[in-house]
């Protein structure tokens, strides 16, 4: 046997065993419902949007026709806050409310923010709750939490005890894309349907920004 062979077939033979126990790649999980959820959000920041109130209830009788806004304000790898601008009349606008959308060691948030005009928190603020399921990764909801409750009934609003708000993006390249923010209530409590809706298809102007900010 030559040179060669003497030297090069153990090595060879050493070689083929490594190439054969190569472990196959791990394959990257699939993202859960709601990390896809607040990508898609993720991917709105910066951008404001109009939408109005599609809901018809006579507890919404006012907000009606008005132009509402939805600015996708504050972004961060955990936390989302998107102000929502109520039109008034004569050319005034509520900028007083905030939605605040939090990932959490067990799923996601949602925070509501109430401000007056001169900035102060309303009596009523931080109220919400957390996902109890995966939702998917187009509706997230948000049954009321117990911080939540107890804030409404010391602020006699026992009505909204068994509060439900969902959430709902679909994919923003979409040519009917849209936003939504729901709020409910069982017909055991009063039937309670709030919903906005807004077009992710054109961004509009950024509004000023919410009170207190």
């Amino acid at each position: 046997m030559n040179t060669l062979m003497r030297t090069g077939l153990p090595a060879l033979l050493l070689y083929i065993p490594l190439v054969a126990c190569d472990p196959d790649p791990v394959p990257t999980p699939e993202s859960s419902p709601q990390n896809l959820f607040f990508e898609r959000l993720a991917q709105l920041c910066g951008q404001a949007y109009a939408g109005l109130l599609v809901s018809d209830q006579t507890a919404d009788a006012e907000m009606k026709g008005k132009p509402m806004i939805m600015h996708v304000a504050g972004c961060s790898p955990n936390e989302i806050s998107i102000p929502f601008h109520i039109a008034e009349d004569r050319g005034e606008w509520n900028r007083s409310r905030t939605w605040i959308i939090s990932r959490t060691n067990e799923g996601l948030r949602l925070k509501h923010r109430h401000r007056h005009e001169d900035g102060s928190l309303d009596s009523v603020t931080n109220y919400g709750g957390d996902t109890e399921s995966p939702g998917t990764a187009s509706r997230q909801e948000f049954p009321v939490d117990a911080e939540s409750i107890g804030s409404f009934r010391a602020n006699g609003l026992d009505q909204s005890v068994s509060n439900i708000w969902a959430v709902e993006i679909t994919p923003p390249d979409q040519a009917d894309a849209h936003f939504a923010y729901e709020l409910r209530r069982p017909e055991s409590a009063d039937g309670r349907h709030f919903r906005v809706e807004f077009d992710l298809s054109k961004p509009v102007a950024l509004p000023p920004p919410p009170w207190g900010d």
